[in-house]
């Protein structure tokens, strides 16, 4: 029987600290492979502003910055560990940025291919080699980063969205990024048949359910690790007798489907606020949640040897 240990994680949200510290765990914990689930990207662009002066105007945490231009690239490094997205930019271009959507929209969009693409550079110097990086995107994450990462030429990347990727001789893992409907109206969101379709499609590449993993960003509905906040209309929390009103909020479709496959293990995040495992009939569920904002790496990390799950440790660094 084949033994393969990996370290699982997601919901980054553009922390390069937190991406950092996912790639240093291969060397740290001998690992075979990096199992990454999605919501990769940044949801913040700061413009650096270019001044007549030849200067440079920016904002951080409302803290007003005047940058020479051999101060940008630490400035720029300093966003990107924070989970924002830096940009270098004129005042003209500012005007355009606030006053055309659609624009807005398309850079923003480069931008965070941009910075994809310069994650996925640092993974050589700190991956062994004989370690694969197995990255899905998430419901958050736009889908022209998917070029990006397919695009990358180092074998170690393996995109694995809608696809089922082999850990080893005899373990598969599934990787799925697509989330039900949220208040958000994000990328890689749908309605409930349609996931469950999806997830059929894919399913259907697996070989053997005792000893895959699926990889599914969005957790099992009513299972404890999709506990969110109740928001109001206006996405405000929803606040009872003092205290946030909690409701479940995974995914029937993936529920049904881990029931009905019943694989060894069930791997998801999305739901910041609900780490934890839950035991699904015969498969073990995990949520680590994250705290990506603080710059903490939250997630599992897992051996597994034929049927068996040998080690499984939560990891908080």
């Amino acid at each position: 029987m084949a033994k393969t240990k990996f370290l699982f994680s997601t919901d980054f949200h553009g922390s390069e600290t937190v991406w950092r510290k996912f790639l240093n765990a291969a060397k740290y914990f001998d690992l075979d492979a990096l199992v990454l689930s999605g919501d990769m990207t940044g949801k913040l662009l700061i413009p650096i502003v270019k001044r007549p002066d030849g200067k440079y105007d920016a904002s951080l945490y409302g803290e007003p910055y005047v940058l020479t231009e051999e101060e940008l690239p630490e400035f720029e490094k300093k966003c990107r560990m924070i989970t924002y997205i830096p940009y270098r930019t004129t005042a003209e271009e500012v005007e355009r940025i606030a006053a055309d959507e659609q624009y807005k929209e398309d850079l923003f969009e480069r931008r965070e291919g941009e910075i994809v693409e310069h994650w996925l550079t640092l993974i050589p110097d700190r991956v062994p080699p004989d370690c694969k990086v197995i990255i899905s995107p998430g419901n958050d994450d736009k889908h022209s980063i998917d070029d990006v990462i397919r695009a990358d030429p180092n074998p170690q990347v393996i995109f694995g969205e809608e696809e089922v990727i082999d850990l080893d001789d005899e373990h598969e893992v599934l990787c799925f990024g697509w989330s039900n409907p949220t208040p958000f109206d994000s990328p890689r969101e749908c309605c409930e048949e349609e996931l469950e379709e999806r997830l059929e499609h894919t399913v259907a590449k697996v070989k053997n359910m005792e000893t895959a993993v699926f990889c599914i960003h969005v957790p099992p509905y009513d299972s404890f690790i999709d506990q969110a906040p109740m928001l109001d209309k206006d996405l405000s929390v929803t606040v009872r007798g003092g205290h946030t009103h909690m409701v479940p909020v995974g995914s029937t479709a993936v529920r049904k489907i881990i029931e009905k496959y019943q694989p060894l293990l069930g791997l998801h995040g999305h739901i910041h606020e609900s780490p934890g495992r839950i035991k699904l009939g015969r498969c073990e569920c995990l949520n680590p949640g994250s705290e990506y904002g603080e710059g903490i790496l939250k997630g599992f990390l897992v051996e597994i040897d034929g049927t068996k799950l040998t080690q499984l440790r939560r990891i908080d660094a």
